[in-house]
């Protein structure tokens, strides 16, 4: 503040005709306009900054919008807008409004420097957080072989900030396990490895994802040739000898199942039953054999033997040629399981396959007495049974290619 103290007026006349207080006057008047300017400059006014970003949470490689179209410039006009983003790059615009992609994680302060025509500025800042994606690393088998099981392995991965991660796998996009229509979304496993296991030759196709819990994610494919194997097949025969015994009495039975054509092919079988000697009439006992998966049954009586010769009453059966003799060779298939099923379940090669019911009645064990009179003494009899049967079983040896 400038004060001009009063005092008594007074003039001394100057060369020119100019007088003290005239030239007083003209210095007080040049000395106000200086002072006028020095206090503009001074007082330049500022404008006011307004800054609105969003989202202020991105993964890597999304875009932030920035706003300042609320900034006010308070006197003249704003003539620019600065933007430092935090990352080394800058920007200028007209517009208070602009966006920035941010390609690599971390935290950013953007800062926004607003002018105008008279000379002032404001900054204002804000802080952005750009998420790191998780980087997925996948390593599977290029090929194996049906029945065997594929290591897939993502324990590999990581999260560039050390998150911890979270896996998600669909192991077969043929199908739909959660059932929503989609095949590509099911979450079959949730480790970092996974033991797949492979019945079938084929492509196996599948995915997993990795997620940091915070948005990022990462996402790969993954594509598995299962290749069928090969078996050699060498048929070796066998002969498998079974041998019962017991007592019947008259009118009495005896039964027993067997299923002798479950690891082979049968091939022919011989059976015998034969009955203690006895003096005199002989008994009569039948042998009878049911395999129901063929409708083959038969029977066959005894027939009583030279006792002077000491031969035994008993009763013969025997079949040969049931089915065709195996043939060695070299086969591709999914697994053994397959190759045996398709040796010995084949059409025209499984006679005889399954149950197999053997059956001794005793018909007539009680003959009459030597001495009429007298009671037999033995009012059944003892009798053995062998059957051998001729299998040949298929060996296979896997051949590795």
């Amino acid at each position: 503040m400038h004060t001009i103290r009063r005092g008594k007026s007074f003039s001394t006349p100057m060369r020119g005709g100019l007088t003290m207080k005239s030239l007083a006057m003209s210095a007080l008047m040049l000395c106000s306009t200086l002072l006028a300017g020095c206090i503009d400059l001074e007082s330049a006014v500022n404008p006011r900054a307004e800054l609105q970003a969003y989202p202020l949470f991105i993964q890597e490689g999304e875009t932030i919008t920035l706003d300042a179209r609320d900034s006010d410039a308070v006197e003249g006009v704003i003539t620019d807008f600065e933007w430092d983003f935090g990352n080394g790059q800058t920007s200028e615009t007209v517009v208070g409004f602009t966006s920035f992609t941010y390609e690599r994680f971390g935290v950013y302060t953007v800062t926004l420097t607003v002018k105008n025509s008279v000379g002032g500025e404001d900054q204002v800042t804000s802080t952005i957080v750009v998420n790191g994606a998780p980087v997925l690393n996948l390593t599977i088998p290029d090929s194996i072989k049906a029945g065997e099981s594929a290591l897939l392995d993502a324990s590999g991965s990581f999260d560039p900030e050390g998150k911890e991660l979270m896996y998600s796998w669909d192991l077969d996009w043929s199908v739909d396990t959660d059932r929503d229509g989609d095949n590509r979304n099911d979450a079959d496993a949730i480790t970092s490895s996974v033991l797949l296991p492979t019945n079938n030759s084929g492509t196996k196709r599948g995915s997993v994802t990795i997620s940091d819990g915070d948005g990022a994610t990462d996402y790969q494919s993954f594509e598995i040739e299962i290749s069928t194997r090969i078996f050699e097949v060498e048929w070796k025969t066998e002969e498998i000898t079974m041998d019962w015994d017991g007592y019947l009495d008259q009118g009495s039975s005896w039964e027993e199942s067997i299923n002798p054509g479950v690891e082979g092919r049968i091939i022919a079988f011989y059976a015998i039953l034969e009955l203690d000697q006895e003096l005199g009439p002989q008994d009569n006992f039948t042998l009878e054999l049911s395999i129901p998966n063929d409708g083959y049954s038969k029977s066959a009586k005894t027939q009583g033997g030279n006792i002077t010769a000491n031969e035994t009453t008993k009763a013969e059966m025997e079949r040969d040629g049931i089915n065709p003799a195996g043939e060695d060779g070299t086969y591709t298939a999914d697994s053994a399981e397959e190759v045996l099923a398709l040796l010995l379940e084949k059409p025209g090669f499984r006679t005889a396959q399954g149950e197999w019911e053997w059956t001794i009645f005793a018909q007539q064990a009680d003959p009459d007495p030597l001495i009429e009179g007298f009671p037999d003494p033995d009012p059944g009899n003892d009798w053995t049974l062998q059957v051998v049967i001729e299998v040949q079983i298929p060996v296979l040896t896997e051949v590795a290619v």
